[in-house]
């Protein structure tokens, strides 16, 4: 039976990610993928220039498109604000070709990639795991879960209650027509309200769309019927081909802990998503980056591995999760308070948000301690 230091359970940017840094170091590592490389996976593929920038390599091989600009509509077009950078905001991929090139990267390093091997279960003993896959078992001392949303590694570590914010989400990969591809593929569009509590998008990529919806309510809603509406709204009337993906999006990072046993979790497997536009790429990077590191820092020690890897989520992180739950309250919910503030504020907030998705100011954390404390500052003046 083959041991290794690290086992990787998930072959998405988290994972290999997490890969690549410790591979990096001569940590021996593998990365136990139940599919064949490359593989379709369910993703606008919009990567934010805020993760692209904390990319240790080049991957322009793998980019579609780039947008300099973002549209955002709300209140299906009763506002819309618009704004621009002289660098890209927004990057275009395909994740099958992106996971692909940082799995590549990371076996230049000497990493192991075990392709069709599904992980069916766990043993934990006091000096290495048992990892019982579809073709065999390998032991590991450190098991990294990264293998998405439902992660079937962090319910065999021992997590039974999910505490993440799951919402669905549909994704459509489009072809249309010419006219209509050339129409809407000149920037990058947000349509905010097209979905109750939600909201469609349209990517465009090297030739074709990625449209969706979402929703952050809970309940019964037919996604469908409103991603039909929202190709009314893109004027859309030749669809030449169109492949539909349901998928879930956590919104909210689990409460009950990272670690278990010798378990870490990263990326959506955590909840690490970011509240307000769903995007997780970058954030799923970030983890995987962070994990790696702490692992390196500890000396492979796992218990100080688990504190450092702590201490890094709480720097950043899990501060910016808070923040951005609670601006997503405020931003989804269309009521007469984000009307007015909308009509007053619009444009300077989306310049905000623009300027966090490009990496030029920090994501606001503490957010809702400083509005009550501006509450308190005006009360006092009043006085």
């Amino acid at each position: 039976m083959k041991h290794f230091t690290v086992a990787i359970i998930g072959s998405g940017p988290s994972g290999a990610s997490t890969a690549f840094y410790l591979g990096k170091q001569g940590i021996d590592t593998v990365i136990i993928e139940k599919e064949t490389l490359p593989r379709y996976k369910t993703c606008g593929g919009g990567f934010v220039n805020r993760g692209k920038k904390d990319m240790p390599f080049d991957i322009s091989e793998v980019v579609e498109r780039e947008f300099c600009q973002v549209d955002t509509y709300f209140n299906n077009h009763e506002k819309c604000y618009y704004s621009n950078k002289e660098e890209p905001i927004i990057t275009m991929i395909m994740r099958d070709d992106f996971d692909n090139l940082i799995v590549n990267k990371a076996k230049e390093f000497g990493v192991t990639l075990l392709e069709d091997h599904k992980l069916l279960s766990i043993d934990f003993t006091d000096d290495k795991s048992i990892l019982k896959t579809s073709q065999g078992d390998i032991s590991a001392d450190f098991i990294i879960a990264a293998d998405g949303v439902l992660s079937p590694t962090a319910k065999m570590a021992g997590y039974k209650n999910d505490t993440r914010n799951l919402i669905p989400a549909l994704e459509y990969e489009v072809e249309v027509s010419e006219t209509d591809f050339k129409r809407l593929s000149k920037t990058v569009r947000f349509d905010i309200d097209a979905v109750p509590y939600g909201y469609a998008w349209c990517f465009p990529k090297k030739n074709h769309l990625s449209l969706g919806v979402l929703t952050t309510k809970k309940g019964k809603i037919n996604l469908k019927e409103y991603y039909k509406k929202y190709l009314e709204t893109l004027g859309i009337k030749e669809i030449i081909k169109e492949d539909a993906h349901g998928f879930q999006i956590p919104l909210a990072p689990r409460t009950d802990g990272f670690v278990k046993n010798n378990v870490f979790l990263i990326g959506d497997a955590a909840g690490f998503a970011e509240p307000i536009t769903a995007e997780g790429i970058s954030n799923a990077i970030l983890s995987g980056k962070y994990v790696a590191e702490a692992i390196i820092e500890s000396k492979l020690d796992i218990k100080l591995a688990e504190k450092i890897y702590l201490e890094k989520l709480n720097i950043k992180l899990l501060p910016e999760l808070k923040s951005g739950a609670f601006l997503s309250k405020f931003f989804y919910h269309n009521n007469p308070v984000r009307k007015y503030l909308l009509n007053k504020y619009g444009q300077y907030f989306n310049n905000i948000m623009v300027d966090i998705l490009h990496g030029d100011r920090p994501f606001p954390t503490n957010v809702s301690e400083k509005l009550k404390n501006k509450i308190k500052e005006k009360i006092f003046l009043k006085k």
